[in-house]
């Protein structure tokens, strides 16, 4: 009984910690987000137009990325992730 007991509370704190991450973390808004995101932006020589932002909803976050030539994928440079509630 002794063993369920341990085991539950390092579940129950495993989960909370989890928790206090993701909240403590990431910006406030997806707008805070796509500014940070475009502010990195002006600081990398864009003339090319290889650079960009992009908001991808399914994981809730900003990606600047940066285009390759010849139809390769994108190289993501950094991730802006929002708070979704």
């Amino acid at each position: 009984m002794k063993i369920v007991n341990l085991v539950s509370q390092v579940f129950f704190l495993l989960v909370l910690v989890l928790f206090l991450i993701y909240f403590l973390t990431g910006y406030d808004s997806a707008f805070e987000a796509d500014q940070y995101c475009h502010s990195d932006l002006l600081s990398y020589n864009n003339q090319s137009g290889n650079y960009g932002c992009d908001h991808d909803t399914e994981t809730h976050q900003w990606i600047l990325y940066k285009a390759n030539e010849n139809n390769e994928p994108a190289t993501i440079i950094k991730k802006f992730r929002y708070k979704f509630l």
